[in-house]
């Protein structure tokens, strides 16, 4: 009995902790962003600065709510915040509070919509805005995205979030662009160019700042998405039909 009662009272007792016991603790790195989460007043950007859609947009606004019932039009936040970004260049805090008396709801609710997805620019972008995709399919097999970006640096003497002097070119760094297959890429406003190398890339800057037209999609010669010249581990030959090596007798 005394035995167990010793036993008892020994497992009772806090384990003593090991002193050459190391526990490691992993954590990401904290993620910066360029992107402005709250609004500051500027002489550009500020509540007092007024805005107004044009006509031809009003006639669009008109179009677009028709899509949506009376008591959803807020539904339409998004596309009336992308229509004021296009007409004035970025998302003013005037833009937002437009949209909000067009559709009747709580300025609070569209400025959640503006501050939470990264396409509205709420500070004055330049007339080129360069979105360099550095998502780990544009750093492999010898994308390498890391180049066109320090290209695009380089070439226009800017850091990312900045704005060259001129308020020509914005450059940002962005998460996937959906164009791995293409990679590496960088969206110049709405249009793709792919297949960049830190050649490439100059070169089409360089045309920018003379404002010559460029070319969107792939810069390598190729169409589209097509196989590379001389890659051979994509499918280049018509498809196997249906029925292949499946059993006669099925």
């Amino acid at each position: 009995m005394n035995s167990m009662r010793s036993l008892v009272r020994q497992a009772a007792k806090p384990l003593a902790r090991n002193a050459f016991a190391k526990r490691t603790i992993f954590s990401s790195p904290a993620s910066l962003s360029d992107a402005l989460f709250v609004h500051r007043d500027t002489p550009e950007n500020n509540a007092n600065v007024p805005f107004e859609f044009t006509e031809d947009n009003k006639k669009r606004i008109s179009e677009i709510l028709k899509k949506y019932p009376e008591q959803y039009k807020k539904g339409a936040i998004m596309p009336l915040l992308d229509l004021g970004q296009r007409q004035l260049g970025f998302t003013s805090i005037s833009v937002m509070n437009e949209v909000a008396r067009l559709l009747e709801v709580p300025p609070m609710r569209v400025y959640e919509v503006a501050t939470f997805y990264t396409m509205y620019n709420r500070q004055p972008v330049g007339k080129y805005f360069l979105q360099v995709c550095t998502t780990t399919p544009c750093q492999l097999g010898g994308c390498g995205s890391t180049k066109i970006l320090n290209a695009v640096k380089d070439n226009l003497g800017i850091q990312v979030g900045e704005t060259t002097k001129d308020g020509k070119f914005t450059l940002v760094e962005v998460e996937c662009a959906g164009a791995c297959v293409n990679a590496p890429v960088m969206a110049i406003n709405d249009d793709y160019y792919e297949d960049l190398t830190p050649e490439t890339t100059e070169k089409l800057l360089e045309n920018l700042k003379a404002d010559k037209a460029i070319t969107p999609g792939p810069q390598s010669g190729r169409h589209t998405c097509e196989y590379a010249p001389g890659v051979y581990t994509t499918l280049n030959e018509e498809p196997y039909g249906p029925g292949f090596r499946v059993r006669d007798d099925l």
